[in-house]
């Protein structure tokens, strides 16, 4: 095992990221508010405990080919979504950020924005990537705007890429940030940070 096969809490003000388990089950389903938050993943949004916890353990599972993280608000402690790093590859330092939830009580908190900056400092900062990567669904403006204002650039498109919940195939969006990028995107979502 290696760091990059880690799962550390990443702590920031607004937010801190720790290992997904079991014990985030309810605090997820609680936070899991609004079928807008699940449009566009590769699962429904879960109803129940079971359906929560058999997410759960799907993420879990596939470690350490995906890391999993809890999103937990540090005003209130409880887990409001998920992120992962996947696609992990230490030979050619590059990571996936995805797999990404939060309910939308927790939209525009900065909590997103915090925890982007947490996970790119870890990759970076600490793990030395030179490519960070994000896949997101072509119709999905939400989450592409989101990828740009990080400071990412929109690389092209993978055409039947993944299966969406509803059965149909979905065009894949690819957007990536290099290790010379990543001062500049540091600096400007601190800045923004301190705006929110």
């Amino acid at each position: 095992m290696t760091e990059w096969s880690t799962i550390p809490d990443l702590v920031g003000e607004h937010v801190r990221l720790t290992a997904l388990g079991d014990e985030h089950v309810d605090e997820l389903l609680e936070a899991a508010d609004s079928d807008e938050v699940f449009r566009w993943l590769s699962f429904r949004r879960p109803r129940d405990h079971e359906q929560m916890a058999a997410v759960v353990e799907q993420m879990t599972s596939r470690r350490p080919v995906q890391l999993p993280w809890a999103q937990v608000d540090q005003r209130t402690g409880r887990a409001v979504g998920m992120t992962s790093y996947y696609d992990i590859d230490e030979q050619s330092r590059t990571v996936a950020i995805g797999f990404t939830w939060l309910g939308s009580r927790a939209w525009r908190t900065g909590i997103n924005t915090e925890a982007k900056l947490l996970l790119l400092t870890r990759a970076f900062d600490e793990l030395g990537c030179v490519r960070v990567v994000w896949h997101t669904d072509c119709r999905n403006e939400r989450s592409q705007a989101a990828i740009q204002r990080l400071g990412a650039t929109y690389e092209g498109s993978l055409r039947k890429h993944r299966l969406r919940a509803d059965g149909s195939w979905r065009d894949t969006y690819t957007y990536s940030m290099l290790d010379d990028e990543w001062p500049a995107a540091r600096d400007a979502l601190v800045a923004r940070l301190r705006r929110d």
